[in-house]
């Protein structure tokens, strides 16, 4: 069987034998939506889950806080925002009492012209809009695992705290949305390191809510500052509303979790001893920083002691300059482990990631990166993704079992077995 995988703006062709062969993950497809974008959010907010409707949540005179992601996510905030203005101004709350904060963690700042983007004409035009500060930030306690619940002031001494955001798999904290846009989202350095510095205990990965470390943590940090109400959302591959949830932080995340798991969690048999994966082309495989994603969800898929064949160009390199850093100057997988259990550094903590599947997994690359550079990622290098199978069954034996993942990115494999 023919399977092709995305290579910047072209394809790589592996030929698989059938018998060989357990799966080929694709994304499920959507239903037909029930109206446009905007009427899903509506629909969510008029059915809110574990809540009462907004308009019966805040009042008149409070000053309200609505947080969500920067620029760097696909979050589409200026489809949500007429609806939720709607609900409160219902309430008869004033747009002068209403700031929109982008949630950038350590992120950069944005220009005016990306706020105006992301809140939308009639958000920009009516209510305060701005960056989430780091620097100003006022300390609300500790959680249990010692993590410093430092929140930006405005987001802090506000009367009523309404979360943005779209849910997504998320390679360590299980999941995005939910109590994330105020950790990390609105927290100091750090903070945020803190908390994320348990990515590499066991049940920090993806789809993981009970049990995950992290996720844990940051929803015990948003208990401490107090949410009030979320509107999530779960995008398609084109980055269009699906789905809306909204109401309790918990209980409206977690509706939204399972919908998103419908679509992009797909069953296998049991985990094979070769996994092919591609993050479908361009733009997805620009760098390495991308592909991460990719890798991330294929190891769920791989047999320990197994080989992944990772394709994807990344012409532009590394694509963070701390995450380079790290696999310059590390000596070994377990190197960069430790370094990150002693001192968590973002940008160094995607270094990390990549080592823990090295640690399980034989990684092989083909991109458009030199041999030595790819034997530096602890990689073995690859001029096509045919080559790189022949290969990995030679390593693996001609009974090898296979799963294809031609969308890494975008399908979380779930074994049966």
């Amino acid at each position: 069987m023919n399977i092709e995988f995305g290579y910047d703006t072209s394809t790589q062709t592996v030929t698989v034998p059938e018998e060989r062969l357990l799966a080929v993950l694709e994304p499920g497809a959507f239903p037909p939506a029930a109206g446009s974008e905007e009427d899903l959010v509506r629909a969510a907010l008029a059915a809110p889950i574990g809540a009462p409707p907004l308009r019966e949540v805040v009042h008149a005179g409070e000053k309200i806080v609505l947080v969500t992601s920067d620029i760097s996510r696909p979050m589409p905030t200026w489809k949500v925002m007429p609806a939720v203005l709607e609900e409160l101004y219902a309430a008869g709350v004033q747009p002068e009492d209403i700031t929109l904060v982008f949630a950038r963690g350590v992120h950069r700042a944005h220009t005016d012209a990306e706020r105006r983007h992301l809140a939308g004409e009639q958000a920009f035009s009516e209510i305060t809009c701005i960056d989430s500060d780091p620097e100003d930030c006022l300390c609300l306690g500790t959680t249990r695992r010692g993590t410093p619940v430092e929140i930006m002031r405005t987001v802090a001494e506000a009367d009523r705290r309404i979360c943005l955001g779209n849910i997504e798999f998320h390679y360590f904290a299980g999941y995005s949305g939910g109590a994330k846009a105020i950790m990390p989202g609105v927290s100091t350095r750090a903070a945020i390191r803190a908390n994320h510095s348990h990515m590499v205990e066991p049940g920090s990965h993806a789809a993981a809510l009970a049990g995950n470390p992290v996720r844990e943590d940051i929803e015990e940090a948003a208990a401490l500052v107090g949410v009030d109400y979320i509107v999530n959302v779960v995008l398609d591959a084109h980055k269009h509303i699906v789905h809306a949830v909204a109401g309790d932080v918990t209980a409206a995340h977690r509706a939204g979790c399972a919908y998103l798991e419908q679509f992009y969690r797909r069953p296998i048999p049991a985990r094979a001893d070769i996994v092919l994966v591609s993050q479908g082309g361009a733009p997805k495989d620009a760098n390495l920083y991308q592909l991460q994603k990719a890798l991330d969800n294929a190891k769920h898929a791989v047999k320990d002691g197994g080989v992944i064949v990772l394709v994807g160009c990344a012409k532009e390199g590394f694509g963070e300059s701390t995450f380079e850093q790290w696999f310059r100057q590390a000596q070994s997988p377990r190197a960069i482990i430790e370094r990150l259990r002693e001192d968590f550094v973002l940008g160094g903590h995607k270094a990390a990631a990549i080592a823990l599947v090295e640690e399980r997994a034989d990684i092989y690359l083909v991109s458009d990166w030199p041999d030595e550079a790819v034997r530096g990622l602890f990689m073995t290098p690859f001029p096509n993704a045919q080559a790189a199978f022949d290969a990995a069954v030679q390593r693996c034996g001609s009974s090898a079992t296979v799963i294809a993942m031609p969308y890494g990115g975008s399908t979380l494999p779930r074994a049966e077995t």
